[in-house]
């Protein structure tokens, strides 16, 4: 309607006054012959300013936005051309980048990001709407969704991100991840052997990087990691699980992982004393670890064997201790006195603690620093039931027994620590994976359980080894060693051996294996031929 000019006088204006609004109470509004209100007649003349537009406003319902349960006829793949595969990475936490909450939590899988819920006012659904992100997968049930329609997407094309988010496997598949060569390659074309990816350190989580590697390794638990239904065990158990499973995933869209979502329920479970931010002692962690994973897999503290951890690692030793008396002389503290008493205990491990010499203080005749070397046998004569040590105010002396573990896990005790200064001893233990371990010498004879005289053979598997380097504070050099951790891995497919150091992965000679600052080790129990032993038996009856 055209401006009136304030000079012309109200009553020659042909102008009605406006409608009377009626009640939103009244059973309804009078219509005209052609449907039209009064009021709609009126429409252009009615104020559009003041109390009376905005309840205009309040009388229009708001309208639900429109939800489809299925797509549209012929446009069953619309928006899967905007997905991007190179951006896609599950394995950080699965949290909402908005609001934090970890329940029904969707990935875009345009950007990547997680987003809560995919309702008409979730996070999810805003982020498809200002950003025109439309594809959506739910974590927990992998089904993926179009948003703002609503309707799940069911096409084979998104088969790889379902597996690549949760992979699964199958018995057969399992049982040959040990037997063949397996070779994959990357969606950049980069080729990768399963089980043998490299590892984020995110920033001193290397501590826990070489021990995850390492029991990925552990055949009898990986294999129970990868076919196992976890649902109802703890989160830590699940978390743990998941990784196992990325880690030897075959169809991979990168070459390595990130152990990002497990390093924070164990910073959570073990109240921050294991983090991504602080560097740990791998052995602590390890203890920490399988001691955690016995208790989520239902295991009890109190009757052995209870978990798969405990069948695989835990083994049995005796330990025989007396008291040293005044009289003894320095020479034989350690010496068993056979009229003293002698105290007999059997005690459960799982993992064994090898002592090194003490380090020389001064150069050999030549004037040169020679780094000491030991062998692993000699280490390992702690165990053979006859040399003491000194144990507060008692000798003790230990025996391994039978029946012994499937896998032996070594801790070689490199550092020590007084009230003036922590101490590292750089000794080389010296061994031959080539040839195995023989470890009959330090166990006590039970001819019910293995014949007397015959070696029982180990075969290393993985050996964290330990590296100094010096810690570098911006240009100066402050002179003070930082530690740094790697892990040999044997590639039973290829019958090679493998470094990972984080994200770095090589190949290495297994001759040079033990030149490393050997730290923790992990030997599989050799088995024997089938009927091998049967047949010896069989003929030493016979004669």
């Amino acid at each position: 309607m055209p401006k009136r000019q304030a000079s012309e006088a109200l009553e020659e204006l042909d102008v009605g006054s406006p409608a009377s609004k009626r009640s939103r109470f009244d059973d309804g509004p009078e219509l005209n012959g052609n449907g039209a209100s009064p009021s709609d007649e009126k429409l252009d003349d009615a104020p559009t300013t003041g109390d009376d537009a905005d309840d205009d406003f309040d009388d229009e319902p708001s309208k639900a936005p429109i939800r489809q349960s299925a797509p549209t006829a012929g446009y069953d793949d619309l928006y899967l051309d905007t997905i991007d595969r190179n951006v896609l990475d599950f394995d950080f936490e699965k949290l909402c980048s908005i609001s934090l909450s970890n329940i029904n939590v969707y990935a875009c899988l345009v950007c990547g990001k997680y987003f809560q819920g995919r309702g008409p006012k979730s996070h999810a659904y805003f982020h498809s709407l200002d950003v025109g992100h439309h594809v959506f997968i739910n974590m927990e049930t992998q089904k993926v969704y179009v948003l703002p329609e609503g309707y799940e997407v069911k096409s084979k094309s998104l088969d790889d991100i379902k597996y690549v988010s949760d992979p699964r496997y199958t018995k057969q598949e399992v049982m040959e991840l040990d037997r063949k060569a397996r070779t994959a390659w990357t969606l950049d074309g980069k080729e990768y052997t399963p089980g043998f990816v490299g590892m984020n350190n995110i920033k001193e989580n290397d501590y826990l990087n070489v021990v995850v590697q390492a029991l990925s390794h552990v055949s009898p638990l990986r294999n129970y990691f990868l076919l196992e239904d976890l649902s109802s065990r703890t989160e830590l158990v699940k978390r743990c699980g998941i990784l196992f499973r990325k880690i030897w995933n075959p169809r991979a869209f990168k070459n390595h992982v990130s152990p990002h979502e497990l390093l924070q329920e164990i910073s959570l479970r073990s109240n921050k004393k294991f983090t991504l931010t602080n560097q740990s002692d791998p052995v602590e962690f390890l203890s920490w670890f399988l001691n955690n994973l016995h208790l989520g897999l239902g295991g009890s503290k109190t009757k052995p064997g209870s978990s798969i951890i405990q069948r695989i690692f835990q083994g049995k030793l005796k330990v025989e201790s007396q008291a040293i008396t005044a009289k003894a002389d320095a020479g034989d503290r350690l010496r068993f006195e056979e009229a003293a008493e002698v105290k007999t205990d059997i005690n459960r491990f799982l993992l064994l603690t090898l002592d090194l010499p003490p380090a020389p203080l001064f150069q050999d005749e030549l004037e040169r620093n020679i780094i000491p070397q030991v062998p692993l046998t000699t280490i390992l004569t702690k165990y053979d039931g006859v040399r003491a040590q000194e144990h507060l105010a008692q000798r003790k002396r230990y025996r391994l027994m039978h029946p012994l573990p499937p896998y032996l896990t070594f801790h070689i005790k490199r550092f020590s620590t007084n009230k003036f200064v922590s101490e590292r001893n750089p000794t080389i233990v010296t061994f031959d994976a080539r040839v195995g371990l023989d470890v009959s010498p330090y166990v006590e004879p039970s001819p019910a359980d293995y014949p007397p005289g015959e070696p029982i053979w180990y075969d290393l598997v993985a050996n964290v080894t330990h590296e100094a380097v010096r810690a570098k504070e911006d240009v100066a050099d402050s002179g003070e060693e930082r530690k740094t951790w790697k892990v040999q891995l044997k590639d039973k497919g290829r019958d090679e051996w493998v470094v990972c150091q984080d994200l770095f992965v090589e190949k290495t000679q297994k001759e040079l294996l033990y030149l490393g600052e050997s730290y923790l080790q992990i030997w599989e129990r050799r088995r024997d031929p089938k009927g091998k032993r049967k047949v010896e038996k069989e003929k030493n009856i016979e004669s």
